[in-house]
């Protein structure tokens, strides 16, 4: 039937986009490898401009990106933790440089950095919470984030370096788990069979 001119015409838009969730685990996934060699390897990774560039650009801005497509799929939790995430790296950036640029006081680790990584640590939770319907790989990166960041504001709140080290190396699985998840979505689409198993979501 034809439409008329009182019967109004419905439209039906496919989302043919990509997949912006890879893009977002990269950023995230290698950032925070790299900043966690620092932590667990301090002798032998200096937090340094590499590491800075990936936190404003692959970290931040990209994650960001990420997030506002999410946003778009009408994906809240893509787009909640994507975008949080990136401006995350951002704002880490951000309070690094502030001190050394001369505009701010640095953060005493033992108190205001140790809360603003628990304070991470509090949101990532409560994130973790809202995967266990997800696959196994996404409940692994976000419980092992949830872990660094208790690790990480613990190291500082007690000035503990062998507590950071630990951190450092949880971290290092936590980051490697988001590439993997990311590479697993890319290679299964992409070949259009399983290459990386995710581990299925739980059944309803």
């Amino acid at each position: 039937m034809q439409p008329s001119a009182t019967t109004p015409a419905t439209v039906a838009i496919t989302d043919t986009t990509a997949n912006p969730a890879p893009l977002g685990l990269m950023g995230f996934g290698m950032t925070t490898v790299l900043l966690n060699l620092h932590n667990a390897f301090p002798q032998t990774f200096a937090l340094d401009s590499m590491v800075l560039a990936m936190g404003i650009c692959y970290g931040g801005i990209a994650q960001v990106i990420a997030g506002i497509q999410e946003w778009k799929k009408d994906n809240t939790f893509g787009a909640t933790a994507f975008t949080s995430y990136g401006f995350f790296w951002l704002s880490l950036v951000v309070l690094l440089l502030l001190p050394k640029l001369g505009l701010a006081t640095a953060t005493d680790p033992r108190t205001g950095l140790a809360a603003y990584l628990a304070i991470w640590g509090l949101f990532t939770g409560f994130m973790f919470f809202a995967t266990l319907k997800s696959n196994k790989a996404l409940q692994v990166v976000f419980a092992t984030l949830t872990v660094l960041f208790f690790l990480l504001a613990l190291g500082d709140a007690l000035a503990n370096p062998a507590l950071k080290r630990l951190a450092g190396l949880e971290g290092l699985i936590c980051g490697l788990a988001a590439i993997y998840l990311a590479m697993g979505q890319v290679l299964n689409a992409a070949l259009g069979r399983t290459v990386l198993p995710l581990g299925a979501p739980p059944r309803a």
